[in-house]
């Protein structure tokens, strides 16, 4: 499906069309099917939607990049989709475009959900150091370009920040945890989860480990989530299926895409508790 926002041609799609509206954001250089495995589980709780940014995937291209316009497409999709207080999961790009959203529209969005954001282009560590030495700025894409230079997110304007927002990353995240400990403690009502054993991308890309965040963030019952694989399946066939619970899937087979709870450790402003 398409939608024009803000003279944009977005390419998006629906999955599960039954439950609370989730939207999902990808990051620098990607598209929607990066959610591709956790969008198996997520359709059978949320109506999810997957959308390729300006100038990624199907979309129309662009000449250049600025989160602020990926903010303003956001809201043009939400506003001509008649979408009611969605809730929305990103990832690295797409969760900086999240935390501005939020930021900039107050009570528009029912929960956040911020993978692997930074607030500033120098809180990306040694990866910063890794994209300079590939040569001048104005040559670069600039999708690179866009991490060089944006974005510039302030105490300020997280602390407008007005819903529940779980921070996570990976606990060897390239973004510097000084940065992402700043994003959790700025938010009013946030809590921080560290993937252990995680990157900046591996639990997020082409993984289902970013769908128990969810679940535990909106306070899903897992009960009656089966587990679903379209790429190996249960017993490594393609397009298997089991209806064993999600759950009981994590504790006796112990899949290894899956989160267990003891791969997370989670802090919120009040307490620190670790699985």
């Amino acid at each position: 499906m398409r939608i024009t926002t803000n003279g944009v041609s977005l390419y998006y799609e629906v999955r599960g069309k039954k439950g609370p509206a989730l939207i999902m954001l990808h990051g620098n250089g990607e598209d929607h099917t990066i959610f591709d495995r956790a969008v198996a589980y997520l359709e059978q709780v949320f109506t999810v939607y997957l959308i390729d940014t300006r100038g990624h995937g199907q979309s129309s291209q662009v000449r250049e990049y600025h989160y602020q316009d990926m903010v303003d497409d956001l809201s043009e999709f939400i506003r001509k989709l008649d979408l009611e207080h969605p809730s929305v999961c990103g990832f690295s790009d797409g969760a900086i475009v999240g935390l501005m959203f939020a930021s900039q529209n107050p009570g528009r969005l029912h929960r956040l959900i911020a993978c692997g954001a930074n607030t500033a282009p120098d809180t990306l560590g040694g990866f910063r150091m890794a994209i300079d030495r590939m040569g001048k700025l104005e040559k670069k894409d600039p999708k690179v370009r866009l991490m060089l230079t944006e974005p510039h997110l302030t105490s300020d304007d997280l602390a407008k920040i007005d819903i529940p927002v779980t921070v996570v990353a990976g606990s060897r995240d390239c973004v510097r945890r000084s940065d992402t400990e700043f994003i959790a403690s700025s938010i009013p009502d946030s809590e921080l989860v560290i993937m252990n054993r995680a990157d900046h991308c591996s639990y997020v890309v082409h993984s289902t480990r970013v769908v128990d965040v969810v679940f535990r963030a909106m306070g899903v019952d897992t009960s009656d989530i089966v587990f679903v694989d379209r790429f190996r399946g249960l017993f490594g066939k393609t397009g298997g299926y089991s209806t064993i619970p999600w759950f009981r899937l994590n504790t006796i087979l112990g899949i290894v895409d899956s989160i267990r709870w003891q791969h997370l450790a989670i802090h919120t402003n009040a307490s620190s508790r670790h699985f």
